[in-house]
Formats: C-alpha cells, sequence, structure tokens
C-alpha cells in the first residue's frame, strides 16, 4: 500500500525529537552554523524550518564536499557534510520513512537500522557457514554506489510506497541540492551524498528492490541448494552450498545491477571457496596444499579454524587493511600531538584503543588485538622521544611511565554463540 498523506505527522514535536537525535558534535555545512549557535534561537528556529518544508519553500543548500582518504591510502572517499538545520529536516523526513520501511525491509539487511548492527552481521554469517560447513562465498563491492545511484530509479521505487507530495519533494530538493567543492557548486545527475542523514536510508531502499528482494524472491527459488544474502549497507556477500549455483548468479549479477545504474567493482567482486577444511577433496600434485580461502566484510577476515573442542567453526580476525589503517591512524596522531602534556596524550589514546577494541574485541580475535596494543604503545614511547633532542626516553623511563600511565590492556567485548 502507498501512503498519500504523512506530512502532517511532521510537526514541532516531531522537529523538536529530529533535533535532539541529531549530532552535534558534527562538521559545519557551507553556511558554516554550528549546533551551538542554532541552540540559541532553538524554537523560532525550528518555527521557520517547519513553515518553510510545508510551504514548499524550503531551500536545501548545497553539501561540502571533503575528501578523507580510503584504505589503500591512494583513492579518497568523497563525504558530503550538510548545514545542520539541514540535518534536523533530513532526520525528521528519515524518522517518518523509516517506520514504513521497517516493514518491507528483509532480515538479511543490517546496515543503519534501529536495532541491527554490523556485529549481529558478522554473527549470522558465522553461524550460517558453520551449520552448512561452509561453500562458496561471492565477495559484491559496489563501485562508487552513493555516486552513481540513479535518481530516476530511487523516485519509481519510493512511489511505490510513499506518494506524500511534501516528502517526496524535500526528498527531490536533496538530490538535486548540489555539491560545493572548492567553492565550485556542481550538480551530479545521480548519486546521493555520502554523509548525509536520510542517504543511508535512501541506499537501503535502493538496495532493498535491486539485491535484496530480487535475491530472495528470484534467485534462492531456482538454486539447487542452500544459499544466504548478508547485506550491511553497500556491502554484501552471498554464500552457496554449490559451486555451479554460486557462478550462476555471479554471471547474472553484473546485468542485474547494470539495469539500475550500478556497476560492480572488478577486483573487488570475487568469488572464494570456503568450504571446511575437512569436506574439501585432496590437493592434486601440484595444488599447493588444500588451504581453505578467506574473504573480509565488515573489516574482519573470515577463515576456518578449530575450537576448543577441536571442531572446525568460522572464525574472525582483523583485516590487514583494516589494521593498518587504524594503525596508521593512531601513529599520526602521536606525530601530531606530541608535544601536548603526557596525562592528555594518555587519556586520548586509552579512549581510541577502548573504541578500537569495542569493535574488533571479538572472540577468536584477542592475539591481533593484543599486537594492535603493543605497536600504539611502541609508536607512542617513539614519538615522545622525539619532542626535543634532550627527550629521548631509555626503557628504564618508559617502564616507569607505562606504570603510570597504563593504555588499556586487550580485551574481548563481544562473545558469539557458534553452533557445533
Amino acid at each position: 500500500m502507498a501512503f498519500t498523506t504523512l506530512a502532517h505527522h511532521v510537526d514541532l514535536d516531531w522537529l523538536r525529537e529530529a533535533y535532539r537525535r541529531t549530532r552535534k558534535d558534527g562538521a559545519a555545512g557551507v553556511d558554516g552554523q554550528t549546533a551551538a549557535e542554532y541552540a540559541t534561537k532553538l524554537e523560532e528556529n525550528l518555527r521557520s524550518l517547519l513553515d518553510r518544508a510545508k510551504s514548499g519553500s524550503y531551500r536545501a543548500p548545497p553539501v561540502r564536499r571533503v575528501n578523507i582518504p580510503k584504505g589503500d591510502g591512494t583513492q579518497t572517499r568523497p563525504i558530503g557534510v550538510p548545514t545542520f538545520e539541514d540535518k534536523i529536516l533530513q532526520r525528521a523526513v528519515a524518522m517518518l520513512l523509516e517506520a514504513i520501511y521497517e516493514q518491507d525491509f528483509l532480515d538479511c539487511s543490517y546496515g543503519f537500522r534501529p536495532g541491527r548492527s554490523a556485529h549481529q552481521a558478522v554473527e549470522r554469517i558465522q553461524n550460517e557457514a558453520t551449520r552448512m560447513t561452509g561453500g562458496w562465498v561471492l565477495e559484491i563491492d559496489i563501485a562508487r554506489f552513493f555516486d552513481t545511484l540513479d535518481h530516476a530509479h530511487l523516485r519509481s521505487m519510493l512511489g511505490r510506497r510513499v506518494r506524500d507530495g511534501v516528502l517526496l519533494r524535500l526528498i527531490g530538493k536533496w538530490l538535486n541540492a548540489g555539491v560545493m567543492e572548492a567553492g565550485m557548486l556542481s550538480h551530479p545527475d545521480a548519486g546521493t551524498p555520502q554523509g548525509g542523514v536520510i542517504s543511508p536510508l535512501l541506499a537501503n531502499v535502493y538496495l532493498h528492490e535491486v539485491l535484496d528482494v530480487w535475491f530472495e524472491e528470484d534467485v534462492k527459488p531456482r538454486l539447487a541448494e542452500r544459499a544466504l544474502l548478508v547485506r550491511y549497507a553497500d556491502d554484501a556477500v552471498m554464500l552457496f552450498a554449490r559451486e555451479d549455483d554460486a557462478r550462476r548468479v555471479m554471471d547474472v549479477l553484473p546485468k542485474r545491477f547494470e539495469k539500475y545504474g550500478l556497476m560492480l567493482h572488478p577486483g573487488k567482486t570475487r568469488l572464494v571457496e570456503f568450504r571446511r577444511p575437512d569436506r574439501r577433496p585432496p590437493p592434486r600434485d601440484g595444488d599447493g596444499g588444500d588451504r581453505p580461502g578467506t574473504f573480509d566484510f565488515l573489516g574482519f577476515t573470515h577463515h576456518w579454524g578449530l575450537s576448543r573442542r577441536g571442531k572446525w567453526i568460522v572464525k574472525q580476525r582483523t583485516a590487514s587493511d583494516r589494521f593498518r589503517r587504524s594503525l596508521k591512524k593512531i601513529v599520526a596522531w602521536c606525530k601530531q600531538h606530541r608535544h601536548e602534556p603526557v596525562k592528555l596524550q594518555w587519556k586520548t589514546l586509552s579512549a581510541k584503543l577502548r573504541g578500537h577494541f569495542g569493535y574488533f574485541g571479538i572472540t577468536g580475535n584477542l592475539r591481533a588485538l593484543e599486537r594492535f596494543r603493543l605497536h600504539v604503545e611502541e609508536s607512542w614511547r617513539q614519538w615522545l622521544g622525539r619532542r626535543s633532542l634532550r627527550a629521548r626516553i631509555t626503557y628504564e623511563r618508559w617502564d616507569r611511565m607505562r606504570e603510570r600511565y597504563p593504555l588499556p590492556p586487550a580485551r574481548i567485548t563481544r562473545s558469539y554463540y557458534t553452533p557445533t
């Protein structure tokens, strides 16, 4: 069913709640207005925003584009930064659409949904792959998804469930608002700015139609054996019990994405044999052994290993590229802030380590956490020793400093249930 009247739910109380849910520490948009400045006349600003949104006179400002380095260090990822007022209105519309589309989204989708997380997606893969004794994994990487999302297809998808003119007009304004980069304004014909408040929801709506529904309703009934899809935003993996099923889907997948203006990354979309080691055929001469393959998903490398009971299970460790990227950021921070008081550096590094352990601290990954902590501690010691020509830190002095300012130990924060 399509909803024709929805905008009446967006009132002043709704905007107040949207303001409460909007991050206050984010970067400012093209107007330079911060959250603190907006809050000085909050009620007046929210009333004006509501009137303009309902009357149709609201003009979506362009997003400010910043480029951040990607994992390989050679490319950058464009991030759009809306104005703070635009974030509030986008949050209000996203809250409304979320209540509708949460009834439609399938269980295979985990990204940017209430009550769902990346850890749940990782746990789902671990448990299902262990139950299936592995199989063939198809890693899916969509090239520049947020930059190539087709506006016409997105409007058509939205129109099947939402026909409220006020909301559709606002979404259209955000899609056509333009991008401000280095003082130059451009209006791309496709895409939605990655970093916008409503962009993750629009991406989920798009890939729900393009991938999730297609896989569940059209693909799985035609397969010979069991298959599984797990998607987090634009990152997805498929697990197949049979190789011929996996190759059939791999052949047709580029055509499916091309139909909706998307393209698979040729170097990152690949098929991996992920059968349990004891289920693989014996190696032939020249094979180089029967070691099973691995695949990366959401920052973890998934691989086979033995549990404490001696049974084969799927384990995860920190992916090497994510390990290097995280460590590189901390080393750069230690270099930039080496002249600050040691106590302040210790507090910040401790917070960074706790954040790293909070995400990567899952069962079976303790060794990578300990290695990461040792690298951070050594980098900290080296840069403290470069604060001046006479600042060299001997190991005796460093031992005393470590006792006074101990970094948090590596710890497991999440324990996954693994079927036996």
